[in-house]
């Protein structure tokens, strides 16, 4: 079994961030996260960011970017900007309606993929999708997720969400099973959305966590996660306590 360090997704304390990102990302370091990944950039250059989370002792566990940031000329920028952050994952967290309508859409997406992933390997990057709950809702009985993953190479990560994939019916267990060595980075989300924090919910993560350190190929574990009702950083502080509390 390998330790997996734990990074926050930014966009759980996203409003904070706009505040003072400075200041959360100190508290975010504080409450003992590994690292942080990335959903905008809060006006920062890259060589600024990434002399602040050194400050703080934090590593990069990847970025959410829209698919245009990786087409045409915005590749090389976005290359470019995350070379110089120290970042290696880039990772897509949703796509446009026009992209996922068909079969066909879904297999022109595993298409480019390929494609980006081919372009940024050189350069010690990897491209990956994150799941919503739309990615195992059956397209004339085929699961878009299925689509997708058998038809890009082994270097395009599988960023499986464990609650959103729940969301959407589908079982994260098997999923790990399916796609060994190809889930590089886990979203860390407890199921129901409702649950006070990671752990407090329905999710099996005793299997989910061997999986993970046995065949998945996982880098890092991330916690995006938002409680109803509760302060954001309480919410993310909770889930990392509890995380501790499981051996993590």
């Amino acid at each position: 079994m390998k330790k997996i360090p734990i990074a926050l997704q930014l966009y759980s304390v996203r409003e904070e961030c706009e505040k003072d990102f400075m200041g959360t990302v100190k508290a975010v370091s504080e409450m003992g996260y590994d690292g942080v990944e990335f959903a905008g950039y809060y006006n920062y250059s890259a060589k600024e960011l990434k002399k602040i989370l050194e400050d703080l002792n934090l590593k990069v566990a990847g970025t959410h970017i829209g698919i245009d940031t990786l087409l045409g000329d915005e590749l090389e920028k976005t290359v470019e900007f995350n070379a110089t952050l120290g970042n290696k994952f880039l990772i897509v967290p949703a796509l446009p309606p026009e992209y996922t309508r068909t079969k066909e859409d879904w297999l022109k997406v595993a298409e480019l993929m390929n494609e980006i992933s081919d372009k940024v390997k050189g350069h010690g990057m990897k491209v990956g999708y994150h799941n919503h709950d739309i990615e195992f809702k059956k397209i004339n009985g085929e699961v878009p997720w299925d689509i997708l993953f058998q038809n890009t190479n082994e270097d395009v990560v599988m960023q499986l969400d464990i609650g959103n994939a729940m969301h959407g019916m589908a079982d994260p267990v098997e999923i790990l099973k399916k796609y060994p060595g190809r889930a590089a980075t886990v979203h860390l989300k407890e199921y129901p959305f409702s649950a006070p924090a990671i752990g407090e919910g329905e999710v099996n993560w005793e299997e989910i966590f061997d999986l993970c350190e046995t065949i998945g190929g996982t880098e890092w574990y991330i916690v995006e996660y938002e409680t109803p009702g509760i302060p954001p950083l309480e919410s993310v502080k909770r889930c990392i306590e509890n995380l501790r509390k499981m051996g993590k």
